[in-house]
């Protein structure tokens, strides 16, 4: 382990220690969880529709909230993306993931506040690293560039002040600002909307660099491994990135893919992980 990834350990092995606990402590945690996200909502719209304020446990609530798909949501939504506060949540809320619809053809857009953003997606990914670190003590994650390969955003066409985007798109526009000092490409590459210039950009921008991880979609990276190594003109990644040591992936299943990295990455210290975070919130 080197010198910057000891000193910084600490942190997520104290964060590994929670996770550990929550384990054990499973269903305590998400009854905590429960009340105060009731607590929390309580003068919203929804809340008082439904009386948040006055439920108590999991089975008042299941019994009083019944299972609401997004065209329920969607008026609500609509009020949320034009500015109101107080309807869904307190806040008013900003940026919107834009995920694609299943029960119709329209985009659905859901709601990114900044609670969410801090206590879920970027908490999981914390997680993800705390876990990462546990499993792998050897590791020099710190000492190198995370690349991290995502999409782009665009604004709200229903209001100029909320932003929407693929998921990947708002977590990048709101990184907190440290994680950029170890990560490549700049937002403004990774933001790029046109595919095959930001494609173009990033291999310019990364080819050089000392990459010890990759975070995406794997048949998005797959196609920037390959631009990689075109440009450099090496058979295999780990001649352009010899320090690189794991892919965190996720968003498709990653077997039909397996082999091909197993090939392009012929590294017996090379490791992967699947997350799985939704637009809806990080799950695992």
């Amino acid at each position: 382990m080197d010198i910057l990834t000891k000193i910084i350990s600490p942190l997520f092995s104290a964060r590994q220690r929670q996770i550990e606990l929550f384990g054990k402590q499973a269903v305590d945690v998400q009854h905590k969880q429960l009340a105060t996200l009731l607590q929390t909502a309580g003068n919203t719209v929804w809340g008082k529709n439904y009386g948040f304020r006055e439920i108590s446990g999991y089975r008042a609530f299941s019994d009083r909230v019944p299972v609401s798909a997004y065209e329920d949501l969607q008026p609500f939504i609509e009020r949320m993306i034009n500015g109101e506060k107080n309807i869904l949540w307190p806040s008013v809320v900003k940026w919107y993931a834009k995920s694609s619809g299943t029960t119709n053809d329209r985009s659905k857009y859901i709601p990114v506040t900044c609670e969410i953003l801090k206590k879920c997606h970027y908490k999981g990914g914390f997680d993800t690293v705390a876990l990462y670190m546990h499993n792998h003590p050897e590791t020099r994650f710190f000492s190198k560039k995370g690349l991290i390969l995502g999409g782009s955003h665009s604004p709200s066409a229903l209001n100029k002040k909320a932003h929407c985007g693929d998921l990947s798109a708002v977590l990048l526009q709101n990184l907190p600002p440290l994680v950029n000092l170890v990560r490549v490409p700049c937002k403004e590459i990774i933001l790029m909307d046109e595919w095959e210039a930001k494609i173009k950009a990033i291999v310019e921008n990364t080819w050089n660099k000392d990459v010890v991880s990759l975070s995406g979609i794997p048949s998005w990276m797959l196609v920037l491994v390959k631009a990689i190594l075109e440009k450099t003109g090496k058979a295999t990644l780990s001649e352009v990135w010899p320090n690189l040591e794991v892919f965190f992936h996720g968003g498709i299943g990653f077997e039909p893919y397996r082999r091909q990295y197993e090939k392009l990455i012929p590294s017996a210290k090379m490791h992967y992980m699947e997350t799985y975070n939704a637009s809806e919130g990080f799950f695992g």
